[in-house]
C-alpha cells in the first residue's frame, strides 16, 4: 500500500475516526447524508471509480466533504491500493494524461528511476531492471541502443516533454488575434463541429487561433483559445472532463483560470461551455450535456448578455 506523497499529512485522520468525530460534533449518527456532495465529485469521473466504500468504513464518496482532512484509501484499475486525502486526489490532474497519474505505483512502474552503474562512463545503464554490459548480449537480458550525445535515454525522454518557446510569435499589441502556427489542432470532432456552426451562424472573422497576451502563460506570449470571434472580442472554450477524466479538473482547472484571467487583461471575454459535471469558472459558462442547435442559440444569447443584442445581432447570417 502506498501513501500518496510517500508521507502522511500531519493533520490528516483515518476515516473511521473522522467519521466518529464528525458525528460527535454534529450530534446525529449520520453527519452527512448519502449523496450530500455528489454536485463536488461529479467531475471526478476518475475518483468515482477509484473509490470503494467497503475499503473506506462503507462510507460513500458523496458523504466525504472535498476539503475533508482525511485519509481515504483509493484503488487504481491495476489493484493498486493507496492512501489520499480528498484535496491530494483532486489536485492530481496535471498535464500528465496517462492513467498511471493516478497511482502512484503506476507513476513509478511507468517511468522507473534511473540507477547508474559501474559502466555509466562507456554507455552501460541501468533503469531499475538489472545491470546491463556488454556481456550481457545473449544473455536474455536487454541490451539498450547505442547513447546519443552523452544522454541517457531517460533525459533525452524528460528533454522532449518540454514544450519550447513559440518564436514566431509576431510582434502585435497586446490583445490582438493572429493566426499562430504554434497552436494545437482541434482536440475533437465535436470542437471542430462547434466552430464550424458558429462560424454558420455568425459572420465574423474565421482562421484566427492566438490572442497576443502581456505576459507569459507557459512560456508563450500568447494564448489559443478553441474558437475566436475576434470582431466580438469573445473567446470560446469547449470543455470535457476527457477519455480518463484528466481533462479540465484540478491542476488543469487552475491553468484554465489563469488562460481566463490573461484573455480578459488583454480585452477579451471567455465563454466557456463545461459538460460532463464540470462546474462553471466565469460569469458567462454555460453548463450543456451535448451540442446542437438549441446549444448554438444559447450560446448567442451569452453573446448577446456580454455585448449587448444590436451589436451582436449585426453579425447573425
Amino acid at each position: 500500500m502506498w501513501v500518496a506523497g510517500g508521507t502522511v499529512p500531519r493533520m490528516a485522520e483515518r476515516v473511521e475516526a473522522w467519521w466518529a468525530r464528525r458525528q460527535f460534533s454534529r450530534g446525529a449518527e449520520v453527519p452527512y447524508p448519502v449523496g450530500t456532495y455528489r454536485e463536488a465529485w461529479a467531475p471526478f469521473p476518475m475518483l468515482i471509480r477509484q473509490y470503494h466504500p467497503e475499503l473506506n468504513a462503507g462510507i460513500t464518496l458523496t458523504q466525504i466533504p472535498p476539503a475533508a482532512d482525511v485519509l481515504l484509501l483509493w484503488q487504481c484499475e491495476a489493484g493498486h491500493l493507496f492512501a489520499a486525502t480528498p484535496s491530494e486526489q483532486r489536485a492530481r490532474p496535471g498535464r500528465e494524461r496517462r492513467r498511471s497519474a493516478w497511482c502512484p505505483e503506476c507513476t513509478l512502474l511507468a517511468n522507473p528511476p534511473r540507477i547508474k552503474g559501474a559502466g555509466e562512463g562507456s554507455g552501460a545503464w541501468v533503469m531499475g531492471v538489472g545491470a546491463v554490459d556488454a556481456g550481457a548480449a545473449g544473455s536474455g537480458v536487454p541490451v539498450p541502443g547505442p547513447r546519443t550525445s552523452g544522454i541517457s535515454r531517460q533525459s533525452s525522454r524528460s528533454t522532449k516533454s518540454l514544450r519550447p518557446v513559440c518564436a514566431k510569435t509576431p510582434t502585435l499589441p497586446v490583445g490582438e488575434p493572429f493566426l499562430s502556427e504554434c497552436a494545437p489542432r482541434p482536440a475533437s470532432a465535436v470542437e471542430a463541429r462547434l466552430r464550424a456552426d458558429l462560424f454558420a451562424r455568425l459572420g465574423v472573422t474565421s482562421g484566427l487561433n492566438a490572442v497576443r497576451i502581456s505576459r507569459p502563460f507557459f512560456d508563450h506570449v500568447e494564448v489559443w483559445p478553441d474558437i475566436l470571434l475576434p470582431e466580438l472580442r469573445i473567446a470560446v472554450e469547449y470543455d470535457t472532463t476527457g477519455r480518463f477524466g484528466l481533462e479540465h479538473v484540478g491542476k488543469r482547472e487552475d491553468a484554465d483560470r489563469r488562460k481566463d484571467r490573461a484573455l480578459r487583461t488583454a480585452g477579451w471575454e471567455v465563454v466557456r461551455i463545461r459538460t460532463g459535471k464540470l462546474e462553471k469558472l466565469g460569469p458567462h459558462d454555460v453548463q450543456l450535456s451535448s451540442m446542437g442547435r438549441r446549444g448554438i442559440d444559447r450560446l448567442v444569447d451569452v453573446f448577446r448578455d456580454i455585448r449587448g443584442p444590436l451589436f451582436v445581432d449585426a453579425y447573425l447570417l
